[in-house]
């Protein structure tokens, strides 16, 4: 299993010093991959979500500072970008990067960004069914799109990207459809915050039953990882997979494994001891960084 690293995108240890520390050192330990996730507007959510890096922007600043880690996003919310600007802006970061890049994508929810970027929330499954195809056309050579929800008059877009026949593209969702749909239309799943890792077999059972409707062999289960790091041992009954020591936390993601989770990456994120104490972010970061480094997971 290839075990990834969140980078720094929300909070205050979301600095550009702190970033390229985080993505240099990752890549020096040899962590598979680095992540970011969107959120375009401050709310009522979370904390987690009150200040927000752009994704592809932090990744294009990441790739600048490494040579061999992957990139990938999750999730960018495909309502809110066309997919033409997005289709440009991914495989530019695929061609800077040396082809590096996973996209994930999502359908949205907040209502705020809905109204604020004049998307629809209507009808969310059958649209991005539309973008990915859109994605795909512009990014496989000359295209044209004539859908119910996206039009692209022939044309070309270039570069096109390193990765051939295109970026690959992940899909997001919580509810059994949008995990189907993932298998079906996309190269894999990555799974949310809140997704309940306990019982992420029967995800991981959904989006191969979609792959295996559409005939697409080995769909890529990727897990952002929110952890809960303990100084303590926590008792068997009712521990979350990825909480505990850091030894728990490996035995953790092992058994992930074990459910067909093929990536895993470890998101700081959701910590508030690192997002909201910037006199502690960057020491507990890098002790996190370094004592899940993946060498010897299993």
């Amino acid at each position: 299993m290839r075990v990834g690293f969140g980078l720094p995108v929300s909070g205050s240890w979301a600095t550009p010093s702190l970033l390229a520390e985080v993505a240099v050192e990752a890549e020096r330990l040899g962590y598979d991959s680095l992540w970011t996730f969107q959120r375009l507007l401050a709310g009522d959510a979370a904390a987690v979500y009150e200040s927000v890096l752009d994704p592809v922007v932090a990744l294009t600043f990441a790739a600048a500072r490494t040579s061999r880690i992957r990139l990938g996003v999750a999730v960018i919310n495909a309502p809110f970008v066309s997919p033409v600007v997005l289709a440009k802006q991914v495989a530019t970061l695929d061609v800077l990067s040396g082809g590096r890049v996973d996209l994930g994508l999502g359908a949205g929810w907040s209502p705020d960004e809905f109204t604020a970027t004049g998307a629809s929330p209507e009808r969310r499954g059958a649209r991005i069914r539309e973008y990915v195809a859109v994605l795909r056309a512009l990014w496989s050579g000359p295209a044209a799109f004539d859908g119910e929800f996206y039009t692209v008059p022939p044309s070309r877009m270039e570069p096109r990207p390193v990765q051939r026949p295109g970026v690959p593209i992940l899909l997001g969702g919580a509810v059994p459809a949008a995990i189907r749909r993932a298998g079906e239309i996309g190269d894999g799943w990555v799974s949310r915050s809140a997704t309940d890792l306990s019982d992420i077999s029967s995800d991981v059972a959904l989006v191969r039953e979609g792959a295996a409707s559409s005939g697409r062999a080995s769909p890529r289960i990727v897990c952002r990882g929110v952890l809960k790091v303990t100084d303590r041992e926590l008792d068997a009954d009712g521990r979350a997979p990825l909480s505990g020591t850091y030894e728990q936390i490996r035995e953790g993601a092992a058994w992930l494994d074990t459910q067909g989770v093929t990536e895993v990456f470890y998101d700081l994120n959701w910590d508030s001891l690192i997002t909201l104490e910037p006199a502690a972010a960057r020491d507990r970061a890098l002790e996190i960084l370094h004592n899940l480094a993946p060498v010897g997971l299993g």
